[in-house]
């Protein structure tokens, strides 16, 4: 099997060596063979390196060169020559790793090669043997063959050939006669193999073989007499030598099979021409490919009996021109062009390897290779989250969920942990500001208490005046809650605290708002809103708006309760502890709820903004409702839009932010008369329409 391994061993300075494996001629047993298609194929790669030097703009000051070793057909010797060819030493090394080193083959069909789990790096110019054997087994029931032996060569190739190939045909109707494998130098196994061809009543064999595999059964065949079968040939030696062989005529006459597509090489048919046996740059291969080509012997090889029994004396004159003119000649050398191809892919590859600019080359860490000092691997950083501890690595590991690589990337260490704590600086401020912010309140409900029979007190509604001063504090607390390690505890209660004490606060604004209204809409004669104007009618607004809040925050823990979560896909190496919300619906009713309350209250205090100067605290209620509902509407997408410790602490600025709206809007006039403007803060001023 012939394989061409980019730039693997041996690397000069302005130089590169091809390698290549291929069985060109090989003495076995009793036979001197010589492979005129692996002739023509290496020398296709002879032809596409040599147009490769020549062009100045496919790799310029680069010249390729090649080594040429003999596999003489055979596993072992194919492997002792890749270890040579990867090691650049003549004894093979133990345990050598390959370290993925990417080989494009010409010949390697076999469908096993196309799971890419098992053979991550190999490439090759030719299709999958599961193709062919599709087509195989297509052509036989075309024919109506319905009765059909199988041979093949005893390895991957010839197993997993005929494994799709009788699968196909089973279920087309056909049946198989028999199934047996060639076993390389055999010839025990051989023998039995060609009595059980010639004993079954199957016409048609199917053939998954190789031509040198070919080569001993069709011997035994002879021996044994075997006529009247006619072989199906897979690629592996439909166009091979052996088809033009007068001894073996009367076994391969009619044959039919298979060949990989391929198209001419322009300039090869020059090239092979220039070609000659007493030329000093060829290689020992000439002579034996003229000799077998043509049915003659150079003088100093006349003692030896060639493949054809002829002692025609070769004189160097012979025309290749006739050989390539033939069908058999033609039809190999349009095989030729997959090993053309694959040449041309290491050019091409090296070609973009030396157009690499920095920055913005194939690998993971967008950097080029060194085309002096190539190595078919190169060493990049770990991704996020995966270490490597061993050098030259093939493999990352990934670290655990809860830890992060080092600097270095060679250890996993435990992740931060991150949340809005009392011992941030952060977390400290807003904690200071909280408890600072809910005395305010607190001292204005002292204020009250203190001026509670003063007319700008009893004009207020003292006892709402008072439940809204508390639900203020308590707003500011609330706050406190966000802060610190999330507990299941906290988590599952700060969300509804806040949610129900900011109700509270707003529907005592809300109520306020339609006793201003319900108050100078009964002052008109025969007005029914009178019973309205009570406080009873204040304490049930603000009941029941709170009871539903209440409720909608019962169901909510009680169907999709809050929980604390580590979250390690926001922040990379940063596992983010926060309250994940249960329900994402339920918190947004919430607030939606507390928003619509809002409104209301903006939306009435707004139309009773021109009454009489005595009941003026509806403007103060347009105003804190503006501020409120401003506040909240920008919370939405900042909220969104941040993550970790900020998240929580962007709520718990618009917590603190809307309360100090409210008190600064509701209480700030109020509390400047009783204490700065005395003679403002009397019945009689307050009916006259002051001007504050």
């Amino acid at each position: 099997m012939c394989h061409y391994v980019p730039p693997l061993c041996d690397i000069f300075p302005y130089s590169l060596i091809l390698s290549l494996q291929t069985s060109l001629f090989c003495f076995s047993h009793f036979m001197l063979s010589f492979t005129y298609q692996r002739f023509l194929q290496f020398s296709s790669m002879r032809f596409a390196i040599d147009e490769i030097n020549r062009n100045p703009t496919l790799l310029p000051n680069l010249t390729l060169g090649f080594q040429v070793y003999d596999s003489c057909a055979g596993i072992h010797q194919e492997l002792g020559g890749t270890l040579k060819m990867l090691t650049g030493q003549k004894e093979g090394v133990p345990n050598f790793n390959c370290r993925k080193i990417p080989p494009i083959s010409y010949f390697a069909s076999s469908s096993v090669l196309s799971d890419k789990t098992q053979f991550p790096s190999f490439f090759r110019t030719v299709p999958s043997d599961a193709f062919q054997s599709k087509g195989l087994a297509q052509l036989v029931l075309h024919f109506g063959w319905t009765w059909v032996g199988f041979v093949a060569v005893d390895d991957d190739y010839g197993h997993q050939g005929i494994q799709v190939v009788k699968q196909e045909i089973l279920k087309g109707g056909a049946c198989v006669a028999f199934t047996e494998y060639i076993i390389n130098n055999n010839l025990e196994h051989i023998s039995y193999v060609a009595k059980v061809i010639k004993a079954s009543t199957a016409k048609a064999i199917i053939s998954f073989t190789h031509g040198f595999d070919k080569v001993f059964l069709l011997e035994e065949m002879l021996r044994q007499n075997v006529t009247g079968k006619l072989f199906v040939a897979s690629e592996g030696w439909s166009i091979s030598y052996l088809l033009t062989v007068a001894r073996y005529s009367s076994l391969l006459a009619g044959s039919i099979g298979f060949s990989f597509h391929s198209t001419t090489i322009t300039g090869f048919s020059d090239f092979l021409n220039s070609i000659h046996p007493f030329n000093t740059n060829e290689g020992p291969w000439t002579k034996i490919f003229w000799e077998n080509v043509f049915g003659c012997k150079f003088i100093y090889n006349m003692s030896v009996t060639n493949t054809w029994g002829n002692d025609k004396v070769c004189t160097g004159n012979e025309s290749m021109e006739s050989i390539l003119n033939s069908d058999y000649g033609a039809s190999n050398l349009n095989a030729a062009f997959n090993l053309y191809s694959a040449s041309h892919v290491i050019a091409k590859s090296l070609h973009d390897m030396l157009s690499c600019q920095k920055d913005n080359g194939p690998f993971k860490n967008k950097g080029c290779t060194d085309i002096q000092n190539f190595r078919p691997w190169q060493c990049v950083p770990c991704p996020l989250g995966e270490i490597s501890n061993m050098t030259d690595s093939l493999d990352c590991i990934k670290c655990p969920w809860d830890k992060w690589p080092n600097i270095q990337k060679d250890k996993c260490h435990p992740k931060n942990r991150e949340f809005l704590s009392f011992e941030d600086p952060l977390g400290s401020t807003i904690a200071t500001i909280s408890v600072f912010s809910s005395s305010l309140p607190l001292s204005i409900l002292g204020l009250f208490i203190c001026y509670k029979n003063t007319p700008i007190v009893r004009a207020n509604n003292f006892f709402l005046s008072c439940l809204l001063l508390i639900s203020m504090s308590l707003c500011f607390l609330s706050s406190l809650a966000f802060i610190g390690y999330p507990q299941p505890e906290k988590c599952l209660l700060r969300q509804v605290t806040f949610g129900t004490v900011f109700t509270l606060c707003v529907s005592c604004i809300l109520a306020k708002t339609f006793m201003v209204v319900f108050a100078f809409m009964a002052t008109k004669p025969g007005s029914r809103l009178r019973q309205w104007a009570s406080p009873r009618v204040s304490y049930t607004i603000v009941a029941l708006s709170s009871f539903l809040q209440l409720v909608l925050c019962i169901f909510w823990i009680s169907l999709a309760p809050p929980f604390p979560e580590d979250n390690i896909e926001s922040q990379p190496g940063i596992i983010i502890v926060e309250c994940n919300e249960g329900s994402p619906t339920a918190f947004w009713c919430m607030l939606g709820y507390l928003g619509l309350l809002a409104t209301i209250s903006f939306i009435v205090a707004f139309l009773a903004r021109r009454l009489p100067d005595s009941f003026n605290e509806a403007k103060f209620i347009t105003f804190s409702m503006l501020a409120f509902l401003s506040v909240w509407v920008s919370y939405i997408p900042a909220s969104l839009s941040s993550s970790g410790k900020y998240t929580v602490a962007m709520e718990v600025f618009a917590i603190l932010s809307s309360t100090w709206a409210l008190v600064i809007c509701m209480f700030a006039p109020k509390c400047f008369i009783i204490l700065f403007r005395p003679d403002m803060n009397s019945k009689e001023h307050l009916m006259g329409k002051p001007k504050i």
